[in-house]
């Protein structure tokens, strides 16, 4: 599957994107399946159940584990989504809505996408986890994964802005494409070679950030966790999709220029370390993300540097995941 949140109606939704064109409602679509097998509309206690059994938020879905993901894998499928282009013919077997209006099935130009995940417990970093970038920031490559943390406040989605605070606050403000996993089980001290069955999915990040806040007294957090710093998106694949996360294309252009490219196989600490380690460290709950570092390329190890600047578009994307792209403002 691959899940988007998605605001309509000044709500956030849970939908699950076909193509690159149309968003089904699983809320929706789970009342409006339950509506045609009873012949009627629910009442309200059968919807407030239905909507407990298919929420619309990602992180509830995500915590509710298999049997839910299992209902929405069946909703796509009654759908009769197949390679088709014809909208109408996707919806078939579904009411064009719920009997409270809802609609079922929505095109990308209805929607604005949101970070996919909106409210993680952690979001928890992983730096200089590729080699080539360990060498361009001159920094020493690391015996153990270097972690450190953004605030859920930094989350932004595909279709936002990163805003530039200006240079009162920073003058130097860097891009950094990465592959995310987002965590499905709540874990302890999970072995590396259990690790990938805690996976729910993975998505990408724009791990932004401000390289002289960053820099000055060696603690990263300031640097990285600025309002906006974490664009998130555009979707969440699940990881029945992504057959080996560690073969996978990574890259960033600003302006339409390419400025990173790589592939996940140069990670340094691969998925399965990383969660081990972290999971030692705190408990893992569903949810979580953990990004898992950037390659060379970034603004800070060119020559000259390349920070971004208010009307700089940022596109970071990672190969069968998507592309994540967001305007810089002042």
């Amino acid at each position: 599957m691959k899940l988007v949140s998605f605001m309509w109606a000044g709500r956030e939704r849970l939908g699950a994107l076909v193509g690159e064109e149309r968003v089904l409602d699983l809320q929706a679509a789970h009342i409006a399946q339950w509506e045609k097998e009873l012949g009627q509309s629910l009442n309200r206690s059968q919807r407030l159940l239905a909507e407990a059994e298919m929420p619309a938020d990602m992180r509830r879905f995500i915590e509710l584990g298999p049997r839910t993901w299992q209902r929405a894998e069946a909703l796509i499928r009654s759908a009769g989504v197949g390679g088709g282009t014809d909208r109408s013919n996707c919806s078939s077997n579904y009411s064009s809505s719920d009997s409270s209006g809802a609609p079922v099935w929505f095109s990308r130009s209805q929607i604005r996408l949101a970070a996919p995940i909106a409210d993680p417990g952690k979001v928890i970093c992983v730096g200089l986890n590729y080699l080539d970038h360990a060498i361009e920031t001159n920094m020493q490559v690391p015996k153990t994964p270097v972690i450190f943390a953004k605030y859920a406040s930094a989350l932004i989605g595909p279709e936002d802005v990163i805003v530039h605070p200006g240079a009162g606050v920073t003058a130097r403000v860097d891009y950094e494409a990465e592959l995310v996993v987002v965590i499905g089980r709540r874990g302890k001290n999970i072995p590396a070679s259990e690790a990938m069955a805690y996976v729910f999915g993975y998505t990408v990040m724009n791990d932004v950030s401000a390289r002289d806040l960053q820099m000055e007294s060696g603690q990263w957090l300031k640097g990285k966790t600025l309002d906006t710093f974490a664009p998130l998106g555009p979707a969440i694949v699940t990881a029945d999709e992504v057959p080996d996360p560690h073969q996978l294309d990574i890259r960033c252009t600003v302006n339409g220029e390419v400025l990173q490219n790589s592939n996940t196989r140069n990670l340094i600490c691969k998925i399965p370390d990383l969660i081990a380690y972290i999971s030692r460290l705190a408990t893992l709950e569903p949810g979580d993300i953990i990004a898992t570092g950037t390659p060379a390329g970034v603004g800070m190890g060119r020559r000259p540097p390349v920070w971004l600047q208010p009307g700089d578009v940022v596109t970071v994307e990672v190969q069968n995941i998507g592309a994540l792209t967001n305007r810089v403002t002042g």
